[in-house]
């Protein structure tokens, strides 16, 4: 096989799911739900928050799902877990290997139910893109995913569950007797930009979140997660009072006309309002800035005065602006920007004093890139012109 050519490896060996066991998985629930759990299970009362801890960093630190190994446990206490509990992730239907390196994963949840998660290695970080919904409820018309409805949203477990599908394939679990704080981290950053909205699962985010960067367990500092939002603002403030990540928004146009085609959830909050919770944003600082997703859409959002009006808009946030070549997929009612078209957008954010990175696409060869990503079961695909038609674009 060429070197160039994508890798695709399916998994036969598929563990049993925690329905069909009948015991309680302890992948996602927060340190308060794991003591409760331990204490219903009959874990004597004054060793409640000891056994949680020590499980805590079995399942987190080291990666370990068999209570057999778990040394530090009395064999008797090990049977009672097992008795009452699985240590369960998603179920890996396939991976696939970009000619660039992108890993993306298609991964099975309860139900049956399938989502996509997707590893980027970079010369100084490794990043997961993450789901938190299977499917998406606001249809943005560029997207993907936008074209597949929400089916429901993931439990903190399913989505703590991508992280460590990633960690198991990139064999980054401390070795056994060295200290993880020192391990090289080739999952460094998550990004919630997978499939769905991370606000309209908001509670079973956070929770998953703050399993994330509990020091204890993964620890990714908050620094090192990004939610992205198309702009679901009565949650934005509270992101950032219970979540405390960095912010990314959605943007993609700046007038309120092109927006409402685009993103449809600014029928209900438009670029006004969008924007003041965003400069309310509890995190908001020179060292935290907002990043704006702008994808860049040919004779769409593209032009010089849209470079200005959006440099205006913005103006007071501490922001930087990535701006993303448009991704095709099957149907897309889009065109990408022609290049000279991008770069000449991003000089006039640059010459106004914002950073403007340029998104390298990665991925493309798999359907890995930004806005690409769609779960094989539920893909019957609508046509290019249903399509054209609800973003209000000639078929």
């Amino acid at each position: 096989m060429p070197a160039s050519a994508p890798i695709t490896q399916d998994l036969v060996t598929i563990p049993r799911k925690p329905e069909e066991t009948g015991r309680m998985n302890l992948v996602g629930l927060t340190r308060p739900a794991l003591a409760e759990a331990l204490r219903a299970a009959g874990t004597p009362e004054q060793q409640v928050k000891m056994r949680a801890a020590q499980l805590w960093q079995w399942i987190y630190q080291k990666g370990v799902r068999d209570f057999d190994a778990m040394t530090n446990l009395s064999k008797a206490y090990r049977a009672l877990l097992a008795a009452h509990f699985c240590i369960a992730l998603p179920e890996v239907v396939s991976r696939q290997v970009s000619a660039d390196g992108t890993r993306k994963y298609l991964l099975r949840i309860s139900g049956g139910h399938e989502v996509e998660t997707v590893y980027i290695p970079e010369e100084d970080r490794g990043t997961l893109c993450i789901s938190s919904q299977v499917g998406c409820t606001l249809t943005c018309s560029f997207c993907h995913t936008g074209t597949q409805k929400l089916v429901r949203n993931l439990t903190p477990g399913e989505i703590v569950g991508q992280i460590m599908v990633a960690r198991d394939d990139l064999g980054e679990w401390p070795a056994p007797g060295r200290n993880p704080k020192v391990e090289t981290r080739l999952l460094s950053n998550v990004v919630l930009m997978g499939m769905g909205e991370p606000l309209y699962n908001f509670e079973n985010v956070r929770d998953a979140m703050q399993i994330v960067m509990d020091n204890e367990g993964i620890s990714l500092s908050r620094r090192r997660i990004t939610l992205s939002t198309s702009g679901v603002v009565p949650e934005i403030a509270r992101a950032g009072a219970e979540i405390g990540c960095m912010l990314a928004v959605s943007f993609h146009a700046t007038t309120d006309a092109v927006r409402d085609k685009l993103v449809p959830i600014n029928r209900r909050w438009n670029i006004a309002t969008l924007l003041d919770a965003l400069r309310a944003y509890p995190k908001l600082s020179n060292s935290e800035r907002i990043t704006f997703e702008y994808v860049m859409l040919k004779g769409v959002n593209d032009s010089d005065a849209d470079a200005r009006r959006l440099v205006q808009l913005i103006a007071g946030i501490p922001a930087k602006i990535n701006l993303i070549p448009f991704n095709e997929w099957p149907g897309a009612p889009y065109e990408r920007s022609d290049w000279a078209r991008i770069e000449a957008f991003a000089d006039i954010v640059y010459k106004a004093g914002y950073a403007s990175p340029i998104r390298t696409p990665r991925g493309e060869d798999i359907m890995a890139a930004c806005g690409q990503l769609k779960s094989a079961t539920e893909r019957a695909r609508k046509s290019r012109a249903e399509i054209a038609a609800e973003a209000g674009l000639p078929g």
